[in-house]
């Protein structure tokens, strides 16, 4: 969506409700795409986000079935993990259009296959470990 840092922040796990209300006042979008290595926090603050969006429903990596579905009010929130995903042909053909077009919320962990999909609307949010206890939160 930009270039530029909406929000650059270091956190511990102890702030990370802090982070996701900070992470919400700067968002224009309902798309936020992942960026990180592996055990850099990426489930976790997808946790803290759907719980902050009002959702009472069990977040967990939806690795291996691609897209976990979460009930809000008067919304949905469609998680993926696109991490198995082989090519953008495999993401067509489970319909990932239809989810990109949905007007609800869409958070993808591991996007880089289909950012060619996404062309306008949306934020990346790149997550990075300072250390054990640390994560570097980028917003753009």
């Amino acid at each position: 969506m930009q270039n530029s840092a909406i929000l650059n922040v270091d956190y511990s796990l102890s702030e990370l409700d802090s982070v996701a209300r900070q992470l919400f006042k700067n968002l224009k979008s309902k798309t936020i795409l992942l960026y990180g290595e592996m055990g850099a926090g990426k489930t976790t603050l997808i946790k803290k986000l759907v719980n902050e969006l009002g959702s009472t429903d069990e977040v967990s990596s939806p690795t291996y079935s691609i897209v976990n579905e979460y009930e809000l009010f008067n919304d949905k929130i469609f998680h993926f993990d696109l991490y198995r995903i082989k090519d953008i042909d495999e993401a067509l053909n489970f319909g990932i259009e239809d989810y990109l077009d949905s007007n609800h919320w869409i958070i993808i962990e591991w996007p880089e296959i289909i950012e060619d999909l996404i062309t306008e609307n949306y934020h990346c949010v790149n997550l990075s470990i300072k250390d054990k206890n640390t994560r570097h939160l980028f917003l753009k």
